[in-house]
């Protein structure tokens, strides 16, 4: 199966003997190329956890994690940080915007923090993604709270990842802001994805991306909505509405 991103058996736990807890618990799953997942469950569901560790933020305390094919439980520190770079991309609920740097130098900076140079045109190619191709020379200051973050996700799509996990990436915003990012997040999903704004633009990648919300509204937007409780999967949604999510998650003890 083509899997962009597949857990197997993770469990992760913090602290030892009796104050031990288990984020997650015997935990395998996969996210098929240019698939769009929703992640959701009561707070304290491990959903958090496997999102950071299916990115390689984190490393489980056992079970593998594979990122675009490869197997990162043997990899060393700088190793790990090497695919993150090359095959990821994170969205946080804050932007995490430089304000006195433009739009097009905030999508750079990562990577030349990392002492590399982005190819030539990657930086344009990848806010033409997300329709701001035209406010590349605009500082944050100048953009709205939906415009900032596209621009996050632009800085995530520069290295042209193959996965894009996003955590909360609507928290910050109001619901027309909210709903503007979403319908970016869906359009770029899938082979060529490429953002409603952004015609024609070349040398795109299939893009998957995995993301957790508490908001049916927002997990309604996804292809699958995957459910967690005390650590593990317990219910799996395929196209569903808001109104299946939001049921399903009262089902979980989660008021709507």
């Amino acid at each position: 199966m083509d899997d962009a991103v597949r857990l197997e058996s993770l469990t992760k736990t913090y602290g030892s003997g009796d104050s031990a807890v288990s984020a997650l618990r015997d935990t395998s799953l996969s996210f098929s190329r240019g698939s769009f997942t929703a992640i959701m469950g009561p707070s304290g569901s491990g959903k958090s956890t496997l999102l950071q560790c299916a990115a390689g933020l984190d490393r489980p305390t056992s079970g593998r994690v594979f990122i675009d094919g490869r197997d990162t439980s043997g990899l060393n520190e700088t190793r790990l940080t090497e695919l993150r770079r090359a095959s990821t991309g994170f969205i946080f609920q804050s932007f995490n915007l430089l304000p006195s740097l433009t739009a097009e130098q905030n999508v750079a900076l990562p990577m030349r923090l990392a002492g590399r140079r982005p190819p030539r045109g990657a930086v344009r190619q990848a806010l033409a993604q997300v329709g701001l191709e035209k406010k590349a020379g605009s500082r944050p200051s100048q953009l709205s709270g939906g415009q900032q973050q596209r621009v996050a996700i632009a800085r995530a799509l520069v290295a042209r990842p193959a996965v894009l996990f996003a955590d909360e990436p609507t928290g910050a915003l109001d619901l027309s802001t909210g709903r503007e990012l979403l319908a970016t997040l869906r359009a770029l999903a899938g082979p060529g994805g490429a953002a409603p704004d952004a015609p024609g633009v070349a040398g795109r990648v299939t893009t998957t991306i995995v993301m957790v919300t508490h908001d049916p509204n927002v997990a309604a937007y996804a292809d699958r909505v995957l459910f967690l409780a005390d650590g593990g999967l317990v219910g799996e949604l395929v196209q569903p509405t808001a109104e299946d999510i939001a049921a399903r998650m009262t089902h979980l003890g989660v008021p709507s």
